[in-house]
Formats: C-alpha cells, structure tokens, sequence
C-alpha cells in the first residue's frame, strides 16, 4: 500500500482523498496557493507545503496547481511515494502522469498513453470505433481549414456542435444553429482552445436538441479486470455545465442499460485502462453515442458511492498499490436512488455571475440520508483565482421521488451570508413536475424556465414565511463534511455591462446589466467597468474605433469561465483603460466611449 501520498489539488477533492487516506493508514501532504493559505485541505492533512515561486507567494493556478516542476520537486522533498491529481488541474495530464512514473512515484490515475489516446477526441473517436462502441455522425480529420470545416459542416446540416479537440468540461464548445453563425462559432472555439489547451484543433458533431447526458462509471485494475459501476444521469445542465446528477438514471430499459455498460468496459479495455474513469454517452431515442471518456474520477461520484456502499477513492488508492479490484462485475451493487446538486458561489438568473468574497456563515444542511462534500466553511474566502463550486449536496433514498424530496429539501435548509449562491435556483429545478416525472435531457433548463421561475417564487415565499425556524434547522454536522472540490466545470457566457455617464448616475431607462439603455444618445461620455474580479483576455476594440450595437468589446476570464462584454448602443471608443491580461476588479474603469 502507498505509504505517503501527495495531493497535487485543493477544495473539496483534496479534503476527500486526505479522510480516505487517513483511514487507509497513509501518510498525506497537502499543497497551497498563497489564495488558499488556512484551507481545510490543508489543515486535515498530515503536512501542508506552500506552493512558492522563486521563494515568493502564488495566486494563479498557472503558478501553483498546475506548476508540475513545483509539485514534483515537493513530493520528491517530502518523499511521497505517490501523487492524486484529483480532478482537474493536473489529473488529466499525460505529460505530468509520465513524469511522476519517471521520478519513482505512483500517479494515482491511468498511465500517460491512456490519458493521451483519450485526450484528443479525435483520436478517442478513431479506437472507439474500432471497439465497436457506437458513434454520432460527424468530422474529426486532420485538415482544419475553414474551408474543409465549412464544406463537412453544410453536408451533415445543422445544428452541429463544433467541439475542441483537446478540450474537456464544456470548455472549447459551441452550437451552431445556422450556417451564418458558423464562421464566429469557430473562430471562438478556436481561440478558447488554444487559451485552455494550446490546441485549436476542432471536430464536428451532430447536435441532438433532445439527448441525455449518461454516463458510465468504470474502475480496471493492473491486473486486466475492468467492471463498470453502473450510470449516471447529468442531462440537468445550464450552458454544458453540470447542475444535478442522479444514479440510476431514471426511464432506461434493463436492455439498454446492460448494452451502455458494457460499451463502456470495451472503451476503457481498448485503451489498457487502469483506475477509475467515465464513459460518457449521448442518449436519445433509444440509441446511444459515444462523447468522451474523462480519464479520472468525476464530480459526481458521490451519487455513484452512495448506490453502491463503495468508496471510490479507496479504490484508486488500492489499485494504484498494485491490489486487484476488490468485487466483480456480479457483485457489484445497486441499492435506492442518490440525486447531487452543485452548490456554486454565483448571483441568481439570468446571468448567474461568479460571486467572490468573505463566507460569513455557511451552515450546510444534515438529516437523514443526506450528504454533504464541501471544502468551505464559515470564515473562508472565494477567491476569483479558481471555480466558483462551494460543494455539493446528495441525497440518497430508496426510491427516486425520495431522494429528490430529500435532496429539495436539504437545499431549503442551506444558509449562506457574505456570498450569493444557486441553491435556491436548483431547489427550483428539482421541485418542477417535469424533473420528478424524469423527463429531463440537456435542453432542460431552456425548455422549462417559465417552470423553475414559478418554482423559485414559491420556495422564496416560503423562506419567507419560515425564517424563524431556518436557523435550528440548518445547523451544520461536520461529521457529514466529507468534502470534495471540482475544478470543472469553465464554460463561455456573454455579458453587457452598466453604462457610467459623465453627468450622473446610470439613466433610469437603464437596464444596470447592459451598457446603455433607450435615450443614450442624448448623454455625454460613456463608461464601462468591470461587472466582477477577473482577468482581461482579449481587448478586441481599440481608442477610436466606432463600435456598433451588439458589437463585442471584450472578453474577460473569471473563476474559469468566460465572459463576452458586449455593447448596446453606438458609439465610438475614446479610452481603452485595460490589456490583455490584466487583473480587474468589480467596478474597475475599463473603457469610455462618446456618441
């Protein structure tokens, strides 16, 4: 068995892998940024070792958690025998997984060749063909000229997805409805990739309107015994993120869901698998389609936990050791329903804004058959350097109406202060007909937003009507903490930005989310400022250009996700106060214009 590990992540991941470990016997390391200095990963851990630069203190994770030089050079000096990625940051990175194997070390994950032959979803669509694994129609050649991309693209028809090759967690993604949008869509996946994954290579795939995210879940040792752990339902998702996840997913014939799992153990055999992985699939119709297969352990295990008994941790650690799986495909079981929602640090519809800043309290709720990962507290700060997930809640009952009652009611009972959050928005999701009838599908949030907004009024009036009692009955149990943390989930969003007149204050017409409201014309100098802490990414204007309605400005980066700030009136540029890269903060001057 390992007997140091190092944990090359933080949040609620790190906290998770630290309390497995812990339990194992194995010694554990933590790491920290100069932002997460006090965390609760590195307060479980056995030691704590400041990422430093040159000696200096570190915020970005370009810097800390992705600086594998840093990291190697850590666990070699607190003789770690082996390293966990968790997920994100580094745990999907073949380049890191052969350089822990070539300093002596574990990689808690699959071997570099696994990563890589997965890491390009051309290449992952080229083996999964030749396992026999079903696949949507699409493009994934060699030759990336507009030209070819354009021709492969009006022959399948639209909609299509044009998706980044090296890309991953709805990063480097768009859907093009028309043959007009094309051209933007591609140069914008394009750029994405290249800033995420320093490959602008792209494919091309049929978009189902109607498809369901399901996923496999499979774990293979060094041994060559590869099992699946059943799927997940993820098809509740806003923007190609993951808001809820269930297990079992809901409306699937047995028939289907035998042919899905052991599509998924062909895939992960075909590669010389090792470890815990994902299978992702898209389901519609009847049929299913390969997506992609993620090459370490998700978000959404829990669920996947919680209907087994298992830990999958533990088995990571376990079979990174050397140990054989410890059951069988037969023996693995199924018991009750378990439904997750993630609770991000963001403002409420529509825009859903990272939100950063102090936790002044943070009571997470307990009862029965609910769990609670988080790797926040009362007291700690969001910072703008990483994602805006604070945890997750999942409930498990024995039955699907159950658990969502559970889980609905669990989120009524979070209290948040100093920071906004979506758990009201997801309470919303859950309590709609159509989500307890299960009738969801990636379209979901679209399709039903008169629904959830009805949903939301009513949870709101009830807050209302029961604050006196919210307090007793959200007390936190830390005993429940277990924990996790994502790095997931970055995705693209468009913004407008308030308007600042030379004169006074925004025009009453003024929509406080746009950058000029009816009757801008007849005002003086125009400005506009950041609307939250990020990081400027592109300037795509310059002093003196004429700027037109809708025309965008320019792009921010906060919290991993992607911001298109964007112009509603005409106007001309006569100061542009920001570059590319720079660090804003809310309110922060970027950019004035006049009529």
């Amino acid at each position: 068995m390992i007997s140091t590990l190092l944990i090359a992540n933080r949040g609620e991941i790190a906290c998770r892998i630290i309390r497995t470990a812990r339990r194992l016997g194995i010694r554990t390391v933590a790491v920290y940024s100069a932002a997460d200095r006090g965390a609760l990963h590195t307060l479980l851990a056995d030691d704590a070792v400041p990422l430093l630069v040159d000696g200096e203190p570190r915020y970005t994770a370009t810097d800390t958690y992705l600086n594998q030089t840093l990291i190697l050079q850590i666990a070699h000096d607190c003789r770690a025998d082996a390293i966990h990625p968790g997920y994100g940051f580094l745990s999907e990175n073949a380049t890191f997984a052969q350089a822990v194997a070539d300093a002596g070390m574990k990689f808690v994950g699959p071997s570099a060749a696994a990563i890589e032959s997965m890491g390009s979803k051309a290449r992952a669509k080229q083996l999964m063909s030749e396992a026999g694994v079903p696949l949507l129609p699409g493009y994934h050649g060699a030759d990336q000229s507009a030209k070819v991309l354009t021709t492969h693209a009006e022959q399948m028809g639209y909609p299509i997805l044009i998706k980044a090759v090296a890309g991953g967690g709805g990063r480097g993604l768009r859907i093009v409805e028309s043959a007009e949008q094309f051209a933007d869509a591609l140069t914008a996946v394009k750029r994405e990739a290249i800033s995420a994954f320093g490959d602008d290579r792209v494919l091309l795939e049929r978009y189902l309107a109607r498809a369901r995210h399901v996923e496999i879940q499979v774990f293979a040792d060094q041994q060559g015994q590869c099992v699946h752990l059943h799927e997940r339902d993820c098809s509740i998702q806003r923007r190609h993120q993951k808001l809820i996840e269930e297990a079992p997913a809901p409306g699937l014939t047995e028939a289907t869901r035998q042919a899905m799992g052991d599509a998924a153990v062909r895939a992960a055999q075909a590669i010389d698998y090792t470890g815990a992985g994902t299978v992702e699939f898209l389901y519609q119709d009847g049929e299913f389609y390969f997506l992609e297969m993620n090459t370490r352990l998700q978000v959404e295990h829990p669920v996947t936990e919680m209907i087994t008994g298992l830990d999958l941790v533990e088995w990571q650690l376990r079979v990174a050791s050397g140990e054989a799986l410890p059951l069988q495909q037969a023996q693995i079981p199924c018991n009750g329903w378990a439904i997750e929602a993630r609770i991000n640090a963001e403002s409420g519809a529509p825009d859903f804004l990272p939100s950063t800043g102090f936790i002044q309290q943070l009571a997470w709720p307990c009862g029965e058959g609910i769990r609670v990962d988080a790797g926040f507290r009362s007291g700690d700060r969001v910072s703008v350097y990483y994602d805006s997930l604070l945890g997750k809640v999942i409930a498990h009952g024995t039955s699907r109406t159950q658990a969502a009652v559970r889980l609905a009611n669990a989120l009524a009972r979070l209290q948040v202060r100093g920071i906004s959050h979506n758990a009201g928005y997801l309470g919303a999701v859950l309590d709609t007909d159509a989500f307890r009838r299960g009738d969801v599908q990636t379209g979901f949030v679209v399709d039903h937003q008169a629904e959830i907004a009805e949903s939301m009024e009513r949870r709101q009036a009830h807050c209302v009507s029961s604050k006196s009692s919210a307090s007793s009955a959200a007390s936190v149990n830390w005993s429940v903490l277990t924990a996790w943390r994502s790095v997931h989930t970055p995705f693209s969003k468009q913004h407008h930005v308030a308007a600042r007149f030379s004169d006074g204050p925004p025009s009453p017409a003024c929509d406080p989310a746009t950058l000029t409201g009816s009757g801008a014309q007849h005002h003086g100098q125009q400005q506009i400022k950041a609307p939250l802490p990020g990081r400027v990414i592109s300037v795509l204007v310059a002093n003196g250009d004429a700027v037109t309605a809708g025309q965008a400005l320019l792009i921010m980066e906060a919290m991993k996700m992607e911001h298109t700030l964007r112009a509603t009136a005409d106007g001309s540029v006569t100061q542009v106060h920001c570059a590319e890269g720079d660090m804003v903060q809310p309110d922060q001057l970027m950019m004035e214009f006049a009529d």
